[in-house]
């Protein structure tokens, strides 16, 4: 039921390195968000970072099939509590293609989130892992992300450092309350 077939998923399931897989619980299973993943509440994750609104499991559906159709430049990925047939976490990696740097790529890290029951079990971290593997492999320079200072620390250890300064021009009152 969560194996990755290549229709359902939003990219293929290889580009997921064998290193973020290792040292798993045993029943966590990390792999690219899938078609049928709304309802392993794919959203209810999301949710500890921002309101998702009333997203329909169409316009879910919808919003995947846009994202697939983009190919090679979104990358979610998901930690999938087998037991449950749960996601417990999600982290998303954007590739941008620049003209400079010799025609770069570069990765922007965005949404990563734990459900508030699995934190503290090293998940982040393998998830960090996994979405900076795949950018290696797919020959972006660099990672980037933004982050809450809160959080900081937690980045700091797997590898990241502050690197100037993060601004915005917000246009959602709401996003920008939640700092997304």
């Amino acid at each position: 039921m969560t194996s990755s077939q290549p229709e359902l998923s939003l990219f293929p399931s290889t580009l997921v390195p064998l290193k973020a897989k290792e040292n798993l619980p045993q029943n966590i299973l990390c792999r690219p968000l899938q078609r049928t993943d709304f309802q392993r509440g794919h959203l209810a994750v999301l949710a500890h970072l921002a309101p998702v609104g009333d997203t329909t499991e169409e316009m879910w559906v919808e919003q995947f099939e846009w994202m697939k159709r983009c190919s090679g430049t979104y990358y979610v990925v998901v930690l999938v509590d087998e037991n449950r047939d749960v996601i417990v976490g999600t982290g998303t990696l954007i590739l941008e293609r620049k003209f400079m740097l010799n025609l770069a790529k570069q990765g922007h890290i965005k949404d990563v989130v734990i459900t508030a029951s699995q934190q503290g079990k090293g998940l982040g971290a393998k998830l960090i892992q996994a979405l900076d593997l795949i950018g290696e492999e797919l020959g972006c320079y660099k990672t980037i992300l933004d982050c809450e200072p809160k959080n900081e620390p937690f980045y700091r250890k797997c590898g990241y450092e502050r690197m100037g300064i993060d601004m915005q021009h917000c246009y959602d009152k709401t996003a920008s309350s939640h700092a997304v």
